[in-house]
């Protein structure tokens, strides 16, 4: 992969940020197939509801190491005991409701994989199993929502999920690869088609 300020590159990505270009050069837009990394996406997408990605991003290494490394069967079982110790941590986004919801999705992804045999099995179904590639050129011609991910967010709002409206829904799957949203002229847009 390129790691140079030179090459040509998504319209969102600030090149004046090395943390940002290495996500989008090494994460963004890669179809994700674990179970464990399906729940570090939502935990981290729907904290950054309201939110900027970048601001979530610097803080993901907090996140991981309050949350258990995003296992959601230990997250599961949090208790009225764990949430102030969470609440007094300033490495995470310290809003009740999304410390909460974390929990609450947590006990829904356990849901999920119990019906589906995995939470893989159970989103990509959304895109019918394969990537939806997109063919953006300017930041303006991306949208905050599509009817895939409308149907989705209705789906894990029905499911019990919390913080998951369909723009948070969308950015989860821009980042998870359902959708390949690199721009025309992005060079990973081609390596992701190309690789999977």
């Amino acid at each position: 992969m390129l790691s140079d300020r030179s090459a040509c590159r998504c319209p969102w990505v600030d090149l004046t940020k090395p943390d940002y270009i290495d996500y989008h050069d090494r994460e963004w837009g890669v179809p994700v197939r674990e179970d464990r990394l399906w729940f570090e996406f939502l935990v981290l997408e729907s904290a950054q509801a309201g939110l900027s990605w970048y601001t979530i991003l610097r803080k993901r290494e907090n996140y991981r190491l309050a949350f258990d490394q995003f296992d959601p069967v230990k997250i599961a079982q949090y208790d009225d005991e764990k949430v102030p110790s969470l609440l007094a941590n300033p490495g995470i986004i310290r809003n009740r409701l999304k410390v909460l919801a974390t929990i609450n999705n947590a006990r829904k992804f356990l849901e999920i994989q119990e019906s589906f045999g995995s939470f893989d099995a159970y989103i990509w179904r959304f895109v019918e199993g394969q990537p939806i590639v997109n063919a953006y050129r300017e930041l303006a011609d991306y949208p905050a929502t599509s009817k895939e991910s409308d149907v989705l967010s209705k789906d894990l709002r029905q499911r019990g999920f919390k913080f998951l409206g369909s723009t948070v829904c969308y950015a989860h799957m821009q980042a998870t690869g359902m959708v390949n949203d690199h721009a025309l002229d992005c060079y990973r847009r081609q390596e992701i088609i190309d690789a999977y």
